[in-house]
């Protein structure tokens, strides 16, 4: 389970896997990226039938009917598989909402946890569709806390289990077996593949169609690896690539990477800047001219804010290339550009005198930094594929390579 997610391989139940084993997720097992059910079953047809069995009694029934609507037409945006809504009879998806042991040996389990599951193709009830009825289903964008769920979002993926789809280990993929906090409901690139694999291209594609893109997650090893930013985390390192974080783990001799959005649901992509103030046990992450604050590994409410009130930026300053905070004397250094400021932390107001030219204060590390981090009486600064450790006592610099951090 460690490595289909994504996860450091320890063999135990850490946190950041119950973390994963909590969301609420799809009730058909972990398979593998992109694949097909078990057997490999596909519909014979091209031209499917579903029948809406029973309802939520959350919704409106035209709401329930529109929503699976929607998720089929996202399935055959990209196949030339037709949907039919009959409202008798045996239909070839039977599509219901159920509580409890309801016959078919994958009993639901209350609020929570899993949410829906569906069959391969085929027979009896091959394709069906069930979902738990103990679930508050919505139509609007989910709630951080789950206590609600986005009906469209589940009824696409059990519908690609319907079709012959298993679970994707692309994070960004419909398929994944977790439930996203997402309010745009996409095919990924590995779904397209997958629905392909099994039916063919639609012979005429939609015009102008969305997908949500594979994105391909940073090779530690590059030798042109670069990063948005770098701070400590309570003292550990991490660093910020797009729309990762990679971190050190095990004395640096393994990494992990994964999407910020594990660890922070509300963070942007592609954060400019971040800095840790441990005397208040908080990082501040920044992106253009907002800023965001996690304390005790927890976003806080009321962000983001902007720099200029916050800090006493100038309105001429657009962006944070980088930070770095002292932990000793509680001053934190931005820069920008070819220049830096210094704010004191405790008076919390910028020190005067500031901007400075950074080749002045920091000779030998160049004009324009990329990240930067200060930790143990040392700035670590990031242009490009190199690092530069830089001693504030002596002006002593060594160059590295950006991933020499790495185990490569």
């Amino acid at each position: 389970m460690q490595k289909f997610f994504g996860l450091n391989v320890t063999g135990k139940v850490d946190k950041e896997t119950l973390d994963v084993m909590r969301q609420p997720r799809c009730g058909v097992p972990d398979v593998a990226w992109f694949s097909t059910m078990p057997g490999g079953s596909i519909w014979r047809t091209h031209n499917l039938t579903y029948r809406v069995v029973s309802y939520t009694p959350y919704l409106p029934r035209s709401a329930v009917d529109d929503v699976f609507e929607k998720a089929f037409q996202l399935w055959s945006d990209f196949s030339p598989l037709t949907f039919t809504k009959i409202f008798s009879g045996e239909a070839d998806i039977m599509i219901s909402f159920l509580r409890g042991d309801h016959g078919d040996n994958n009993p639901f389990d209350g609020p929570g946890d899993r949410l829906a599951h569906a069959f391969a193709p085929g027979p009896r009830l091959g394709g069906d569709a069930h979902f738990d009825v103990d679930e508050t289903w919505t139509v609007e964008p989910w709630t951080e806390d789950y206590s609600r769920y986005n009906l469209l979002y589940a009824a696409a993926h059990e519908f690609g289990h319907s079709l012959g789809l298993g679970h994707s280990s692309d994070i960004s993929s419909l398929m994944y077996p977790t439930y996203q906090l997402t309010s745009e409901v996409l095919l990924g690139e590995d779904d397209v593949n997958g629905i392909q694999s099994l039916y063919g291209e639609k012979q005429r594609p939609p015009i102008n169609p969305s997908i949500r893109k594979t994105v391909i997650a940073p090779k530690v090893c590059d030798r042109d690896l670069t990063f948005n930013a770098v701070t400590t985390v309570r003292g550990e390192i991490m660093f910020f690539k797009d729309r990762f974080y990679i971190r050190p783990m095990n004395n640096y001799l393994e990494e992990e990477v994964n999407y910020i959005s594990v660890f922070w649901s509300h963070l942007p992509s592609e954060i400019d800047a971040a800095y840790e103030f441990q005397e208040e046990d908080i990082v501040l992450f920044f992106k253009g001219s907002k800023y965001w604050v996690v304390q005790e590994l927890n976003e806080l409410a009321g962000y983001p804010k902007d720099i200029y009130s916050s800090f006493g930026f100038p309105r001429t300053v657009k962006k944070i290339d980088a930070a770095a905070s002292d932990e000793y004397t509680g001053k934190t250094y931005f820069f920008v550009a070819d220049q830096y400021w210094r704010y004191d932390e405790r008076q919390r107001s910028m020190d005067e005198g500031y901007p400075k030219m950074i080749a002045d204060d920091f000779p030998g590390i160049g004009d324009k930094i990329d990240a930067a981090f200060y930790k143990n009486g040392i700035f670590y600064f990031f242009h490009g594929t190199e690092q530069y450790n830089f001693n504030p006592k002596t002006k002593e610099v060594r160059v590295l390579r950006t991933n020499s951090w790495f185990n490569c």
